[in-house]
This record gives structure tokens, C-alpha cells and sequence, in this order.
């Protein structure tokens, strides 16, 4: 009865447009109250959720990211990226693409990267003459590498869940989300080419060094982060406030964007951000120690395990039931809600943590690009002026690259595995 109505009201509040970590509360108290466990739960759960050293991370990045946004960041790395590879047929889509890779090194999240580079490139794609659904579909869909290129907020928050190096967690990305990049930048260079959709005169090496010296203060953020954390000297937390010093160092005396009477409204900003994705940390860990209680992650297991016990087929159900969930639920509750249990499933054939923590994030980011809740669809829509309905047909090819790209990651271990073990060993 308790865990029937737990579920309910979690659907419920779903349903009816409840943020999710309202819903996920909601669901826990309806629980508690009905199981007759007393509420005093509920804040020993939520503390010991968020009381994790790794997750100050989070605030650190997200207020380095919005320093860096609030400065002329944007405009620089796409003025890098145009030079670059702004002269190919689609060039730029590709801008677009390239742009969101970069910008990837900095934001950490699909949603940030969705409307920095959307606002920029969606018009001026659509003014140069690109249909206004295949601009929306190319930011759409680039947007996804931003949380699998590190830094990454869902990185952050699985290698706190399962207690693996947020270190090695960021390295597992780079690879696949270089994958990422060149499959959609292939497609969108084919695409491109059969419509006959336009691109840029060839500027020359001289512009291009000029472009690249106008970013290399924003890439050398990514090299920052990076750097830090292979030399073992600093943690993930303390990284991210060495990145939010230079972020603020580099807008105001670099760039020249970010004025002093600006970052107030940036940390309070970012405090907001941060206090949202802790809160649902927190509710998340409390809806987790329940279904713990009521061994679902071992009924779960046992589901799968009866169906088979073949690593092919494992691989396979998880994630279509990730794909499933990230079309309906927010990435970091599904992540929170799901990855215990399905890291369980995953150990018992003997599936890695780090490849399988990646591929699952990879997972629920494509969920960010698919109705009916893809936010950053309904973003890269909104920006472009244009139907959803027209953004998801125009999206259909990236779409069909991203999925490509999981299978990949999901059944090659090495496009994830390599880098980290190379850096940390195994």
C-alpha cells in the first residue's frame, strides 16, 4: 500500500507539471506517512544526500560557467570555431557543432549550452539563409555534448553516487563526446551538402590565428580544469574555485565583458542553480533509501537477470529503459532514482562502473533532444521561432548519429575506458 502510493503521487506530481523534486518530497512523506515511519527521516535522509565533499563541485562549476557566459566567452569561442571550419559546406552548422565542443569545456550543462549558443547562432544561421527548424535541430542536438566533454554537472553527481573519482569520470567523456561532435558534424556537412545550404568564404591562416587568440583565454579554462585534476595535486572541488578565480579574472580583465556591478546577480544566480540540483540531490536520497528499504534495486536486478544474463542483452534492456526514462524525467532525478539499481544489474555481468556510468549519462542526454520533455528542444524552439514538431523532424538524422555514437560507447568499454586508465591506471 505504502510503496503503491509512493509511486503514485511521484507520477502525479509528474503528471500535473510539479517539479520533480517537489514530487519526489511529496511522494516520500506520502510514504512515510502511511508506512507510519516517523518524518524525522526525511532530514536525516536529505542531509546525509547533499553532506558529500564532491558535490561542492557543483556550485563552483556552475558559478565558473556563468562568469564566463556573462562575459563576451560566446562570441569569442564561435568566432574560433567560424574561422575554423566556417568555409566547409554548412559551415555554419559546423560553427554550431564545433562551437558547442567547446563551449562544452566551460558550461557542463546541455540546458546552458543550448541557450548561450542558440542565442547566437539560431538567428544567424536562419539570416544567412538556413532553414530555421534545421537551426534549431543542429543546436538541439549539439547541446548533449555538453555534459558528456568535461566538466560535467551528471558526471559530478554519478561519481558521488557510486563513489568513483569525479576525475576519472570527466576523462571518461572526452572520448565519447569527440565522437559526439564529429559523427553530428558529418551528418550535418552530408546534409548540408545535398540541400545546398550555404558557407563562407575560406578567411585564411591569418584570421584564424587572430580567432583563436581572441578564445585561447576560454579554451585554457577546459586545459585548467583538465590540467588540475591529471596532476593529482588538486581535487574536483578545489578546481572548480581555481576555474570560478580565473573566470572572474579573465571576464573582467580580459575580456572585458563582465563588469563588477554584474557579479552579484551572478553568484545569486548561480547560488539559485545550485541550491535547485542540491534540493533535488537531497529529496532524490530519501526516495533512493525507500526503494533500498523496499529492495527494489534487487527486484529490479532480479527482473532483468530472469529475462537473461547475457552482457549483450543487459546492456541492451538498460538502455532502452534509460532512453525511455530520459523522455519523460529530468536527467539528474533519473540519474539519482535509477543508477544505484542499474549499477547493481551492470556489476553482475560484469560491466565496469566508469564505462557504465558514462554510457548512462550519454543515455539521458540524448533524453534532453526527444519530446515530450526535452528541454533543450523546447529551448533551441523557442529561440528559432519555429514548431516543435518541425524541430524533431529536422532532428531526426542527429537524433539517428547520437544513438549510433551510445551503441559505441555502450559496447566498445575502451572509448571510456582508455583515457582514465591512462591517466590514473587501472
Amino acid at each position: 500500500m505504502a510503496l503503491s502510493a509512493l509511486f503514485a503521487v511521484f507520477l502525479l506530481g509528474l503528471f500535473v507539471g510539479v517539479p520533480v523534486a517537489v514530487s519526489l518530497g511529496l511522494a516520500s512523506v506520502a510514504y512515510l506517512l502511511i508506512a507510519e515511519i516517523p518524518l524525522v527521516v526525511i532530514s536525516q535522509k536529505f542531509y546525509a544526500g547533499i553532506d558529500v565533499f564532491v558535490l561542492l563541485c557543483i556550485p563552483g562549476f556552475i558559478l565558473a560557467g556563468n562568469l564566463m557566459n556573462a562575459g563576451k566567452i560566446t562570441e569569442a569561442i564561435i568566432g574560433f570555431a567560424n574561422a575554423l571550419v566556417g568555409w566547409i559546406r554548412g559551415g555554419l552548422g559546423l560553427t554550431n557543432i564545433a562551437g558547442s565542443m567547446l563551449f562544452a569545456g566551460i558550461s557542463g550543462t546541455a540546458v546552458a549550452d543550448a541557450a548561450s549558443i542558440g542565442g547566437v547562432m539560431i538567428p544567424g544561421m536562419k539570416k544567412s539563409g538556413y532553414p530555421a527548424d534545421f537551426s534549431a535541430a543542429v543546436t538541439a542536438a549539439s547541446s548533449t555534448i555538453g555534459p558528456i566533454i568535461p566538466p560535467s554537472v551528471p558526471m559530478i553527481i554519478v561519481g558521488a553516487l557510486a563513489e568513483i573519482s569525479v576525475g576519472r569520470m570527466f576523462l571518461a567523456g572526452a572520448v565519447p563526446g569527440l565522437l559526439l561532435g564529429l559523427g553530428l558534424m558529418a551528418v550535418c556537412y552530408q546534409v548540408a551538402r545535398q540541400r545546398g545550404y550555404p558557407h563562407q568564404p575560406w578567411a585564411g591562416f591569418r584570421q584564424l590565428g587572430r580567432s583563436f587568440l581572441g578564445a585561447v583565454w576560454a579554451l585554457a579554462m577546459t586545459a585548467l580544469i583538465i590540467g588540475g585534476l591529471m596532476s593529482g595535486k588538486v581535487t574536483p572541488t578545489e578546481t572548480s574555485i581555481v576555474a570560478s578565480l580565473y573566470a572572474f579574472v579573465v571576464g573582467v580583465f580580459v575580456y572585458q565583458g563582465l563588469k563588477l556591478r554584474d557579479v552579484p546577480k551572478v553568484m545569486i544566480d548561480s547560488a539559485v542553480a545550485s541550491a535547485g540540483i542540491l534540493v533535488l540531490v537531497g529529496f532524490a536520497n530519501v526516495f533512493g533509501w525507500i526503494l533500498a528499504s523496499e529492495q527494489i534495486p534487487q527486484m529490479l536486478a532480479g527482473a532483468v537477470l530472469s529475462i537473461t544474463d547475457s552482457k549483450i542483452l543487459v546492456i541492451l534492456i538498460i538502455n532502452l529503459l534509460l532512453l525511455f526514462v530520459g523522455m519523460f524525467m529530468e536527467t539528474i532525478a533519473a540519474l539519482i532514482i535509477l543508477f544505484g539499481p542499474l549499477l547493481a544489474v551492470a556489476q553482475s555481468v560484469g560491466i565496469d562502473p566508469v564505462h557504465f556510468a558514462t554510457f548512462a549519462v550519454l543515455n539521458l542526454m540524448i533524453g534532453l533532444t526527444t519530446p515530450p520533455v526535452g528541454v533543450c528542444l523546447f529551448i533551441c524552439s523557442n529561440i528559432a521561432r519555429v514548431p516543435l514538431g518541425e524541430v524533431v523532424r529536422a532532428l531526426v538524422p542527429f537524433l539517428l548519429v547520437n544513438l549510433f555514437v551510445l551503441l559505441l560507447v555502450s559496447y566498445v568499454p575502451a572509448l571510456s575506458l582508455w583515457l582514465p586508465n591512462l591517466v590514473f591506471g587501472r
